[in-house]
């Protein structure tokens, strides 16, 4: 069979086969990359945006040790999710399959069934020692872990809460991301059995909202004036759905909470949650903080802003707040890579960056992701590379989160489970460029109505033209030039000249919906 033939065959294999007997399937194989496995370090984060990091984009800030990672190995330059939401990018990611597949379709109604298999499981039974520390987010308690530890939910930046194996939650001291690596350092050198390979995932919280940072970092890019999106003042001509969102920077994005222009005497609905944050700092990291927010707190509200002047300070705030919470993370990730690095272990291990989901960082005027838009569909996504793995610079090739588990089972050595709707990016990481790779992506968003209120929507996107359906309580189509319209400003559904292209979208939305067996389907007006 073909790999495109594998690939798009996927979903009727596991419907026919099932999860269980996938599972009890699976089998030790011989290794792919030589006689000793690999070990595989995959750092994840949240709301990281390619845009903010200089790997991708020079424009705003540097990440010198995210930078390590891609100039030792490789850079996808087509890398998305299948859903763009926290819990459920980490289903999808953990399980190989898509939101509907996986049970797990939105952060509001769903728990997370840690019954079924999963990644982490087949690498257990295939003698690898697998540990987690950090963000898990999906409700229920992590499975396939020889250790781990997780942060309640969101987690809390300053002195969190974990909680521990035995079921207890603890507090520790310190800034969440540091924390984090802490535990994950702490394992690799004292708790795993070093005759062993290894599968480490550090979760981290960094860099959702509120973009809190570490105190010692407050000062950071102060001085940074941050360039302004072309599209930072979009009207939403044409696009029904955008209009009703409600992730403005100028509208939503909350001055206390977001922006920490807290005072006694402003209010806003999201100053208590804000509080429920900060009131976990001791008296010195408080200190440090009010120091640094007082005078800037002071200016704001002297100088009374409105319009446009009050949306781009919100802009510019929102920037500082957020690369100022990368660079602890990029601090970080420099601390595994020279621990592998002074370790010997570098060699023999495959180290994976990539986040939830991307973010907008002003794009059409918003913060926060869900969309099927660029900006939050597309996930970076860098690997360093063990020897063996001949690959170097950028991987244009299309590959999707759910990519991630057959990757790193064939890795391992694992014959990969049939039930799995992704496929090995191996092929890719060994410098093969298969002629039959996949041409086009699913995308499927459920969660609606909740918070930031993205409506509803499905969507397909191949190498130039994607297009995405609103649906629930409304029905509407887009349909994109990404070659022309890059930042997805002009909806040319059913514009003069397009039902050609419309036609070919449509039939290989029709053909992705069936591939995959998502229940909630369009009946297509094509023949």
């Amino acid at each position: 069979m073909t790999r495109k033939a594998f690939i798009y065959s996927a979903v009727a294999v596991a419907a026919a086969a099932g999860a269980l007997s996938a599972a009890t399937g699976c089998q030790k194989a011989k290794a792919s990359t030589g006689d000793q496995p690999l070990n595989i370090v995959y750092i994840m984060t949240d709301d990281h945006t390619a845009q903010m990091m200089s790997c991708y984009d020079t424009r705003h800030i540097n990440t010198p040790n995210l930078d390590r990672i891609a100039a030792d190995g490789v850079r996808f330059t087509n890398s998305f999710v299948a859903n763009s939401l926290s819990g459920p990018s980490r289903a999808c990611m953990l399980t190989g399959k898509h939101s509907h597949k996986n049970g797990f379709t939105d952060n509001t109604t769903c728990v997370f069934d840690g019954d079924q298999p999963t990644f982490p499981k087949y690498l257990q039974r295939a003698g690898y020692q697998t540990a987690l520390f950090g963000k898990w987010h999906l409700e229920s308690l992590p499975q396939g872990f020889d250790r781990w530890e997780i942060v309640p939910g969101q987690g809390d930046y300053y002195n969190p809460d974990f909680i521990v194996e035995s079921g207890d939650t603890v507090q520790v001291h310190g800034y969440l991301t540091d924390l984090i690596t802490d535990k994950s350092l702490d394992w690799l050198e004292n708790e795993r059995d070093k005759s062993k390979p290894f599968c480490l995932l550090i979760h981290h919280k960094a860099i959702h909202r509120n973009w809190l940072a570490d105190t010692a970092h407050l000062a950071l890019y102060e001085d940074k004036t941050f360039e302004l999106p072309e599209n930072f003042y979009d009207d939403y001509q044409g696009r029904e759905a955008a209009r009703a969102q409600e992730m403005s920077v100028i509208k939503d994005m909350d001055l206390i909470y977001d922006l920490k222009m807290d005072r006694p005497d402003k209010d806003s609905a999201l100053k208590a949650r804000y509080h429920s944050y900060i009131d976990r700092m001791d008296s010195a990291q408080r200190a440090t903080y009010d120091a640094f927010y007082a005078p800037i707190i002071e200016d704001f509200y002297a100088r009374d802003l409105k319009g446009r002047e009050l949306a781009e300070w919100k802009y510019q705030r929102y920037m500082r707040d957020y690369a100022k919470v990368v660079k602890s993370l990029d601090d970080n990730v420099g601390r595994v890579l020279d621990y592998l690095d002074e370790h010997g272990l570098l060699d023999n291990t495959l180290v994976v960056y990539t986040s939830d989901q991307g973010f907008y960082m002003g794009e059409h005027g918003w913060f926060d992701k869900r969309f099927m838009y660029e900006e939050s569909f597309h996930t970076p996504l860098i690997m360093r590379l063990p020897k063996g793995m001949d690959r170097r610079g950028d991987i244009d090739q299309m590959v999707q989160n759910i990519d991630y588990g057959p990757t790193f089972l064939e890795i391992a050595g694992v014959t990969e489970p049939n039930d799995m709707q992704g496929v090995s990016l191996l092929p890719l990481l060994k410098g093969e460029n298969p002629d039959n790779w996949r041409d086009a992506l699913y995308y499927h968003f459920y969660e609606y109505p909740a918070e930031h209120m993205v409506k509803r929507h499905y969507g397909v996107r191949d190498g130039r033209y994607k297009l995405i359906h609103f649906y629930n309580d409304i029905d509407k189509w887009e349909l994109y030039d990404l070659q022309e319209d890059p930042t997805e400003m002009n909806n040319i559904y059913g514009a003069e000249g397009t039902d050609s292209i419309t036609g070919l979208m449509m039939a290989k939305l029709k053909d992705m919906q069936e591939l995959y067996d998502d229940p909630i389907r369009f009946t297509y007006p094509i023949k």
